[in-house]
């Protein structure tokens, strides 16, 4: 059973791999900046979500592709109440985004990719693109701090246009859970295929962490530079 297991699981792994490879082929995926990553030790990736969170596997391929490393991504908690989900979401490098995952994962040398927005920007509407919905986000400044690791600051270019809202938008919503920020606007794209916008990312010079025994003005100050990084980053990025 747990030989059947272990199989299924490096197959799904496997293809999902051939799967990111190929969205990334589509879509003209480039990294830019990608210096700012060692190639070993702690770090946290911090940056902005896509729409439906289409263009995470995209980005992982090229940060693996640049590194050597397989990213781990810290998913919206919320995800990991539907079954299967939560089942396959670990076997492709993702785990529920609990401060006690991601210091694991740190402590354990990882490359740590948080979207602070969460479902907030993954479900947003057509005027919601490229705004950063961290109003609530401190929890990676206050990870960051305790972890005593590097924030390196990224942004996502075109993940917001792999799709378009049909007229009607406001009427074409479902719900995953509870709560407004799992509302689903649903998204149409070329066919059955997203549109083939070219993605680019773009990484950003790394913050030094708070001290971690920070007060919270402090871990405000230090999310809003971060936040000011990716702003200037998706700048750069719709330039390159």
């Amino acid at each position: 059973m747990e030989a059947s297991l272990a199989s299924l699981r490096q197959a799904v792994f496997r293809f999902a791999e051939k799967s990111a490879a190929l969205s990334a082929r589509y879509h003209r995926a480039k990294l830019v900046g990608a210096e700012h990553l060692p190639l070993a030790g702690p770090v946290l990736l911090v940056g902005n979500h896509g729409v439906w969170g289409y263009e995470t596997p995209a980005f992982f391929h090229l940060l693996h592709r640049a590194t050597g490393r397989h990213p781990v991504g810290l998913a919206e908690r919320g995800f990991f109440r539907i079954p299967l989900v939560r089942t396959v979401l670990p076997w492709l490098g993702g785990v529920e985004g609990t401060r006690e995952n991601a210091l694991a994962a740190l402590g354990a040398g990882a490359l740590v990719v948080c979207y602070p927005g969460g479902a907030r920007e993954t479900f947003k509407r057509s005027h919601g693109r490229y705004r950063l919905r961290w109003e609530r986000a401190l929890g990676f400044a206050r990870l960051a701090a305790r972890a005593g690791v590097p924030v390196v600051p990224f942004a996502g270019f075109g993940v917001d246009d792999t799709f378009f809202w049909p007229p009607g938008e406001e009427r074409l919503c479902l719900r995953l859970a509870d709560g407004d920020k799992y509302r689903m606007p649903l998204v149409m794209g070329l066919g059955p295929l997203p549109l083939p916008v070219q993605l680019t990312f773009a990484l950003g010079a790394p913050h030094e962490p708070p001290p971690p025994d920070a007060p919270e003005s402090r871990l405000r100050a230090f999310k809003d530079r971060v936040a000011a990084s990716v702003r200037w980053l998706l700048v750069r990025a719709c330039h390159v």
